[in-house]
């Protein structure tokens, strides 16, 4: 069998790619932002691919190109933002409602969004994001220093990310504490204000590579991922920290994420109590990142995830 992966979104396809057996031959058309590389580029790619099947990451151009090109049996894999969002645009909806109707398979990235999938086309199925246990893996806690480091792993973003209630909890916490945060994000500079004005101590450092994402873990106390009302989701960077053997505070919702080891954050206030016994208890430490290791390990690792596609790939096999 052969797999024709189409783009990629936070390193989904790559991580699967990855651990394919080697009896599957595989290609991966890639795109960048570039207007030819995303428009004629991309569907001359797509047009020249032969493969069994097509697998293609985000439900917007490529995956309409596809699908008018007769790539069949075809995949469309939803991330989140183009089921949540760009489904009730007015320019991109159709073309996302046209995706779901049309591939032979819809995953999704996130519970949250399944029910929205499932209107217009049956076949969807949450499929958890993946992480690369090769990559991602725990080593032990850094040893105690005067201060507690603290890592904001998701680029400023106050509304999608909530990271000036992040901030706000953490002000709120032990006095000894060192941020560290990626000086980008579109709410970079309001992020600089905010912590002068609860006299944070942030280290904003530039974009690292994907592969080196784990030394930044590693070396902190604790993670935080992201507080956004109404988007409590499970990003990439908590499922990737909680790999590596750090506890991170991030907030999901426990209607769809019911047996994850994380909390549905309620406010700033309550934020601080949780990043206080984190930080202050070695106990507190310990047993959540033996409960995030168990859960990301059993639900997240991308070889296990491997295996549920292909079942899936073999019965679209069958049609």
């Amino acid at each position: 069998m052969k797999v024709v992966m189409i783009n990629d979104c936070a390193y989904v396809g790559e991580t699967l790619l990855k651990y394919f057996p080697a009896d599957v031959e595989r290609q991966h058309i890639k795109r960048t932002r570039g207007l030819w590389n995303k428009t004629f580029g991309v569907a001359y790619k797509i047009f020249r691919a032969k493969g069994d099947l097509y697998h293609v990451h985000y439900l917007l151009q490529d995956c309409y190109i596809a699908s008018h090109l007769g790539k069949i049996p075809l995949v469309g894999h939803a991330h989140g933002s183009d089921l949540r969002e760009t489904l009730r645009s007015r320019k991109w909806g159709r073309i996302v409602k046209n995706n779901l109707k049309r591939c032979d398979k819809i995953l999704v990235a996130q519970p949250t969004v399944l029910g929205t999938a499932k209107e217009y086309n049956q076949t969807a199925e949450y499929f958890p994001i993946p992480f690369d246990p090769e990559i991602f893996y725990p080593k032990p806690l850094p040893e105690k220093r005067a201060e507690y480091h603290v890592f904001l792993a998701s680029v400023p973003d106050f509304n999608v990310k909530g990271t000036d209630k992040l901030l706000r909890a953490v002000s709120l916490g032990p006095e000894k504490i060192k941020i560290k945060s990626f000086n980008a994000g579109k709410d970079l500079e309001k992020t600089k204000l905010l912590a002068k004005e609860l006299k944070l101590d942030i280290d904003f450092i530039g974009k690292v590579p994907h592969a080196a994402m784990n030394a930044l873990f590693w070396e902190s106390d604790l993670v935080l991922g992201s507080f956004a009302t109404g988007r409590e989701h499970l990003d990439t960077v908590a499922i990737e920290a909680m790999a590596s053997g750090r506890p991170i505070v991030h907030s999901v919702s426990n209607k769809f994420f019911p047996s994850i080891p994380l909390e549905e954050l309620e406010n700033p206030a309550a934020t601080a109590e949780i990043i206080s016994k984190l930080l202050s208890s070695q106990n507190e430490k310990e047993n959540r990142i033996k409960q995030q290791l168990n859960y990301v390990n059993s639900t997240h690792s991308a070889p296990i995830l491997v295996q549920k596609l292909l079942k899936i790939y073999s019965t679209l096999g069958e049609k």
